[in-house]
């Protein structure tokens, strides 16, 4: 059978030739392919009543001149997320209110911006730009995100067009960095200067944003889509909806495997592979046709079932494929999978370049920085040397291209602003969610208990060997990839000592990705009740440690094969 792309971006009525497309499931889910043009729920109303781009327009002439309570609905909850922009929760908003009140009703009148940062490049002129923006129109907040880029808080629309401005003048935006549409797209943080490294994916991160991005063609989808290109394992690639890793293949050499479906939240699913091999050069045309595939035969009827994921679950790989190639016009060539290292990639600490400099990699608390403190990193790394920074999608940053002889100089430079080269293993792999200090749909406080968590397990556990991930997430959704992490902490209200209710965590325990040999993705097991009152958190932790130290094995189980096989009553 073949299958051809449909005509239009948008849903005309019938979109596909009699024939030639996939029948539909019985039940229909809002897929424009099979002719579901009229809108199924208030989000896809509100997408196809205006495009979500042209917001911005509004934004610059209207809201930032009569403020806040000028704002349509539709752009304040909807479009407006399209240009990085949503609202943020009201201070001292309890913990319960969430399971109480529709997320709107605890909109405060100020805003999260994300700035885009594909593949987690950011020279100097533009981070001290983000910088400036921090100290200047969001109260010195700023996040370094688990999508490889920088979060600000406190936003006001009154300043968003400056903003702007000042962004875009050392070529930075906020476009599609939020809503349904193709999201930051996360690359190697040491492509092109990594010892390990066959093939830079750079040019093909920068080819994608450079065509696609904000193409108005692209910028309905059903949900929002996560995509990574890089060479290395060194990104999340089983959890996005689409990912390239590098690989070899036997008779055309370097290029790239091909990755589809994942995603977590309250559905995690890891990415399947699509069994093909794709050159460097041809990896946007690969990238632009399954997000098309996406935005025509995507499900648009339940915002709960509209990821990709879905749809690759229903369909299968081999269909999947197929209907990518028809859209390409022409099949994919098979491929191998991918060659893993011996060991997970870890960028902190000072490592060699191939070009014989070196690269420095830091470890802020939990992701939090500031804009005081990124404007104090900037001149850290001019002072040294440097030009540039990058970020990881592990709440890290990166300062490239160090002289052999600057490092030591560099190393405490950064320590003396937070940064540190040499973490603790709890510092190093602690991440943490924006939570409910901003975050409506949070349950709980996720970045200053997370940090207290880290700090507090450096004094317990200063010379236990062992180096453990952990993720804490303040709701269901795993924007912190609780799932995936040896010890997940998902927030929720529990019940005190005392009966009452208090901020606590459901546990996920011995879950992981496949980033090196022998390893295998896989969600960690949540067992029925497991819960710790965040109060109680650290004296959990400390406990679950020494129970996996003195019931292994031997030092070569890890972790996750300790959980796997161990009775419930031992991780409680």
């Amino acid at each position: 059978m073949t299958y051809v792309r449909p005509d239009r971006a948008s849903p005309p009525g019938s979109r596909v030739k009699p024939g030639v497309a996939p029948a539909p499931i019985l039940r229909g889910e809002g897929q424009w392919a099979f002719g579901h043009a009229e809108p199924l729920n208030d989000n896809e109303r509100i997408k196809k009543d205006d495009g979500p781009l042209n917001v911005r327009w509004r934004i610059e002439n209207v809201y930032s001149r009569r403020g806040f309570a000028s704002i349509e609905q539709s752009d304040l909850h909807g479009r407006f997320r399209w240009w990085g922009l949503y609202t943020q929760r009201r201070p001292a908003t309890a913990a319960g209110a969430r399971a109480t009140l529709d997320p709107h009703d605890l909109d405060d009148e100020y805003f999260m911006m994300r700035i885009r940062t594909d593949g987690g490049h950011l020279d100097l002129p533009q981070l001290r730009t983000v910088a400036d923006v921090s100290v200047r129109y969001a109260r010195d907040s700023a996040d370094v995100t688990d999508r490889q880029n920088i979060q600000l808080h406190w936003i006001r629309i009154e300043d968003v067009p400056e903003i702007w401005r000042r962004l875009q003048a050392v070529g930075l935006s906020t476009v599609e960095a939020c809503g349904d549409c193709p999201r930051v797209v996360l690359g190697s943080p040491v492509a092109g200067i990594s010892v390990d490294e066959v093939v830079d994916a750079t040019p093909a991160v920068r080819a994608i944003v450079e065509r696609f991005v904000g193409d108005p063609a692209l910028a309905n989808l059903p949900r929002k889509f996560k995509s990574s290109v890089s060479w290395l394992p060194d990104v999340p690639y089983e959890v996005n909806d689409l990912s390239f890793l590098g690989v070899v293949h036997p008779e055309r050499g370097p290029g790239f495997d091909v990755w589809v479906g994942g995603g977590l939240s309250t559905a995690p699913m890891l990415a399947r592979r699509l069994g093909a091999w794709v050159p460097l050069d041809e990896v946007p045309d690969v990238w632009a046709a399954i997000v098309e595939v996406f935005r025509d035969y995507g499900y648009r009827r339940l915002r709960n079932r509209a990821r990709l994921k879905f749809l690759v679950a229903d369909w299968g790989v081999e269909r999947f494929r197929a209907v990518v190639e028809g859209y390409l016009g022409r099949p994919l060539v098979d491929g191998p999978a991918p060659a893993l290292p011996a060991a997970p990639v870890d960028h902190v600490g000072v490592h060699p370049q191939r070009d014989g400099r070196y690269y420095v990699g830091v470890a802020p608390l939990v992701g939090r920085v500031s804009g005081t403190r990124l404007a104090a990193l900037a001149g850290a790394v001019e002072r040294h040397g440097g030009t540039w920074i990058r970020l990881t999608p592990y709440q890290k940053i990166l300062v490239p291209d160090v002289r052999p002889d600057r490092t030591d100089a560099l190393v405490a430079a950064l320590r003396d602003i937070g940064l540190e080269a040499q973490p603790s293993p709890w510092r190093r792999s602690t991440m943490s969610c924006t939570g409910i200090e901003f975050c409506k749909l949070a349950v709980v406080e996720t970045k200053g208990r997370a940090a207290a968590l880290v700090r507090e397990l450096e004094k317990r556990l200063a010379d236990v060997p062992v180096d453990l991930t952990v993720n804490v997430n303040g709701c269901p959704n795993a924007c912190a990839r609780t799932q995936v992490a040896d010890i997940g902490l998902k927030g929720q209200l529990v019940r005190g000592p005392d009966g009452q209710q208090v901020e606590g965590f459901q546990v996920h325990l011995g879950g992981g990705l496949a980033l090196a040999a022998g390893q295998a993705g896989a969600f960690g097991r949540k067992l029925r009740g497991l819960r710790t009152t965040a109060e109680d958190l650290p004296d959990y932790v400390e406990r679950l440690v020494h129970r996996y130290l003195a019931g292994r094995r031997s030092p070569a189980e890890t972790f996750a094969q300790w959980i796997g096989r161990v009775e419930e009553g031992q991780l409680r």
